[in-house]
């Protein structure tokens, strides 16, 4: 059988504080509620079973929303309780993800807004490539330390060229 590419679901990311975090990403980011914040029991609910195939059976409740994207994304936003800020949350030499992307053209735009919501700008705004395509991108974080890249254009389009 033929491998095919598989379509990108979702995203889980963890936050102190779940409704703040659902307001920075749908005000900032445009993205919509499709599951309003609820709690989550360690309980026999299938949710609940689920859960404990996935962190075993230690955790007591967390809370969880999920969002979209407008390409139809989901982005899971957990709170788990006694959440721990990483020392170095830009560990990018450990195996793992250590970032998302989104994609803006109006990349100075998104950026100003991030900051004005307590997001921070981890680097200036570069072009892939200057004076030949306005391709640009600028890694940014959220209020809550996970980081993420924004990009002016398409993936496809960034990196069709082959090398830099």
């Amino acid at each position: 059988m033929m491998p095919y590419p598989r379509n990108f679901s979702h995203i889980g990311l963890s936050v102190p504080d779940l409704d703040k975090a659902v307001k920075f990403y749908t005000d900032v980011l445009g993205w919509y509620t499709i599951m309003e914040p609820s709690d989550v029991h360690n309980d026999d609910s299938a949710i609940g079973q689920m859960c404990r195939d996935v962190f075993g059976d230690e955790w007591e409740t967390f809370r969880i929303a999920h969002l979209s994207t407008g390409d139809k994304i989901g982005v899971e936003l957990f709170e788990f309780p006694h959440n721990e800020q990483p020392e170095n949350n830009f560990e990018y030499w450990k195996t793992g993800i250590f970032h998302f992307c989104v994609q803006d053209p109006d990349i100075e735009g998104l950026v100003e807004k991030i900051v004005q919501n307590g997001g921070k700008q981890r680097m200036p705004i570069r072009e892939y490539y200057p004076d030949d395509k306005p391709y640009k991108m600028v890694y940014v974080e959220d209020p809550f330390g996970n980081i993420f890249e924004i990009y002016t254009h398409s993936y496809e389009l960034t990196y069709s060229e082959g090398a830099y």
